[in-house]
């Protein structure tokens, strides 16, 4: 599975959203991405990447496209759809 799909999955499984909202997908704006969903996300990507976030970029994770910037910083690199 390559990282794209990884962190796609993470946002639909645990926001229950179809993939063709994720681009557009922000923090309180998708219905069950709340203060708990945002931590369901966070251990999810954490589970997914063997990773542990810093705070600071747990807090700043605001959106699915900022998330593809904070995952850089740990060497997750999300790959554009082929």
């Amino acid at each position: 599975m390559s990282n794209k799909e990884k962190y796609d999955t993470a946002f639909v499984d645990t926001f229950m959203i179809n993939a063709d909202e994720l681009p557009t997908a922000k923090y309180q704006e998708v219905e069950a991405w709340d203060s708990v969903g945002h931590m369901a996300l966070m251990a999810a990507l954490e589970d997914a990447f063997s990773i542990e976030m810093e705070i600071d970029d747990i807090i700043d994770f605001s959106s699915y496209e900022v998330g593809k910037t904070i995952l850089a910083k740990y060497d997750v690199v999300i790959e554009p759809a082929a």
